[in-house]
């Protein structure tokens, strides 16, 4: 039986598939692209092949031999040429095939764990150089990526789809339960009755489920045309999430600066899994002591996520009123004329915020009711 990974491992592997430079590299050869096209017809075709696509100064060191093409990128071309030994070459754009069996000459002290030497050659070339390395099995029908020492064998098609909509499902239950939170914390910020733990839960949740939908984006680069539908899905359920985030990080943390804000969020984001399940870890990223009791501790909202929720209302003008109040409590508290007399509100805006706040505090409820 396999050793269960721990937390910190799971969420190294997470980034490591959400790498900036192997999710470029999976839309490159992704359903409904030249190069996909071609790399499947090398697959039928039982043939194998190894393509190497970089800037060629920059890899032919790594050459030896071969036919020198520079012509421009075709699916049926690019079949032909790899019914010969040795690497194709390709730029870095995949757009030119600028050779043909290429006898590749990589550091043979460099440590590898593949076994087959076109998998070996692959993996050696792509901790050599920034090139990106496909390799075609002949035998298995398997297309491994290669970059940056990192691998990746490209899935079926059905395989891709139903995790990704494995995960969507998982992300709507989510999505569900962070919209029944949000709701009940806006109910206590009306009264005045927010403690730490409740925003700190609803920031918990915010951040999981920002995860799960990055998850679910990888898929959807994978699945390339195939994926459209769920892409469209994924926009419809992610609506307000991380405009939610922000407000809430403004709303509650120590500090309301534009700087401590990017810091929050940048925090939060590469926080390991376990972390991000700690309270007392979530409270320093807000500013708090970490030893504070969450479930006793009040705190009170500047208003950010609450009139950001009304129509129309421009964030300047919502920046304005939280600076001029500093808080919901005042705010609502605060007379017309004192209202309107922030700049940007005027009687009619102010009028559309105190209906707006009005319609937040009576339709929340009624959603958490209709949720629970």
């Amino acid at each position: 039986m396999a050793p269960s990974k721990s937390g910190d491992e799971t969420h190294r592997e997470l980034e490591e598939r959400q790498d900036p430079r192997l999710l470029r590299a999976l839309d490159m050869v992704a359903p409904g692209t030249g190069l996909r096209e071609g790399i499947d017809n090398i697959v039928h075709s039982r043939t194998g092949g190894l393509l190497v696509i970089g800037d060629p100064e920059e890899i032919s060191f790594l050459f030896s031999g071969g036919i020198p093409m520079d012509l421009d990128y075709t699916p049926a071309l690019l079949y032909q040429v790899a019914k010969m030994d040795g690497a194709i070459i390709l730029d870095q754009d995949a757009t030119k095939i600028i050779a043909a069996n290429v006898q590749l000459m990589p550091d043979p002290t460099i440590l590898s764990d593949e076994t087959g030497t076109r998998h070996r050659t692959a993996e050696r070339v792509s901790k050599q150089t920034d090139a990106l390395v496909v390799a075609i099995s002949e035998r298995r029908e398997v297309v491994s990526i290669y970059l940056g020492g990192m691998k990746y064998i490209l899935q079926d098609i059905p395989a891709v789809l139903a995790k990704a909509n494995q995960g969507l499902r998982n992300l709507d239950k989510y999505r569900a339960r962070l919209d029944s939170m949000s709701t009940r914390l806006t109910e206590l910020e009306f009264e005045g009755r927010v403690v730490l733990y409740d925003v700190l839960s609803v920031l918990q949740r915010v951040e999981l489920v920002s995860r799960m939908a990055v998850e679910v984006e990888r898929y959807i680069v994978e699945l390339g045309a195939e994926g459209r539908l769920i892409e469209m899905q994924l926009e419809e359920t992610l609506v307000g999430v991380a405009a939610d985030k922000s407000a809430l990080i403004r709303d509650f943390a120590i500090t309301d600066t534009e700087q401590s804000l990017s810091d929050a969020l940048s925090a939060l984001s590469h926080l390991p899994h376990q972390e991000l399940l700690d309270y007392g870890r979530l409270a320093e990223l807000l500013g708090y002591d970490r030893k504070t009791s969450t479930l006793e501790f009040p705190v009170s909202s500047r208003g950010y996520r609450v009139l950001g929720r009304i129509p129309r209302l421009p964030k300047l003008v919502v920046q304005r009123i939280v600076q001029e109040f500093g808080g919901l409590e005042e705010v609502l508290a605060a007379s017309d004329e004192d209202l309107e007399a922030v700049e940007g509100v005027g009687a009619t805006r102010a009028k559309e915020i105190r209906e707006g706040m009005r319609r937040i505090r009576e339709v929340e409820p009624v959603d958490r009711y209709l949720q629970d």
